[in-house]
């Protein structure tokens, strides 16, 4: 990663344990995103479908899991060139 990347914690566990959809949130996040920037994601499991979106749209990944019901994804926005 680079020296001062900009990185952006998003949790919807709690989302999520009250039935609220967190697609919104997430992608409103994602929109707000800079080139080099990236996000964490904690969440309740691997969000596998949500890589699929965000590989489409530039960005790269690894996930983590904490424990049991707590994964912790680090996505990153590719530079402009590297991807699309």
């Amino acid at each position: 990663m680079d020296e001062q990347t900009n990185m952006v914690e998003l949790d919807v566990r709690e989302d999520l344990a009250m039935k609220k959809e967190p697609f919104d949130k997430i992608m409103g996040t994602v929109k707000n995103l800079q080139d080099g920037e990236g996000f964490i994601l904690h969440a309740p499991f691997n969000p596998i479908p949500l890589h699929k979106i965000l590989k489409r749209r530039g960005f790269s990944y690894e996930a983590e899991k904490i424990e049991k019901k707590h994964w912790k994804v680090m996505y990153m926005k590719n530079k402009a060139g590297d991807t699309q």
